[in-house]
Order: C-alpha cells, then structure tokens, then sequence
C-alpha cells in the first residue's frame, strides 16, 4: 500500500500548467488504483511525487555512504567473507 502526501511538494509550487500527454490508459488506470487517487491527475501529481522524494532518498543515500568512506573507519571480518 502506497500512501503519499503531497503536501510538502504542493506547497512548495502551486502553478499550475495544462499539458497534453498520451499515455497508456491502462498503466494510469492502474497508478491511479495503487496510488488510490481519485483522480488521473491525482495519480500523475503522486507519482511524480514518488520519484521526486525517491531521488532525495538516493542522494542523501550517496552523501552518507561518501561521508563513511571518508571516516577511514576500520571494518574488521569477524566472519572472514571479505577479499582484500
């Protein structure tokens, strides 16, 4: 189960624009459903959402796994699985 609020992202912008897409009916029927979107338009704002905080989440990811490496932590092998 999916549930995303939207409300940071749509506080954040509030322009609206209108745009003409051709999409698969079925895909979007089917985003709408897992998104539990009452509408098309709720489904495409949601799923934008989606990826947008996914792409936060890979980032922020990356910056503390840097910020490990970085550290000169010693990891030692207790289990003896590691390869020089």
């Amino acid at each position: 189960m999916y549930i995303v609020s939207t409300s940071r992202s749509s506080m954040a912008t509030n322009q609206r624009s209108h745009k003409h897409f051709q999409l698969d009916a079925n895909k979007l029927k089917r985003a709408q459903r897992l998104l539990r979107a009452k509408t098309q338009t709720e489904a495409i704002e949601r799923a934008l959402d989606l990826a947008i905080s996914e792409h936060e989440r890979n980032r922020l990811a990356v910056e503390a796994n840097e910020r490990f490496l970085k550290s000169d932590i010693e990891i030692n092998d207790v289990y003896d699985t590691l390869t020089d």
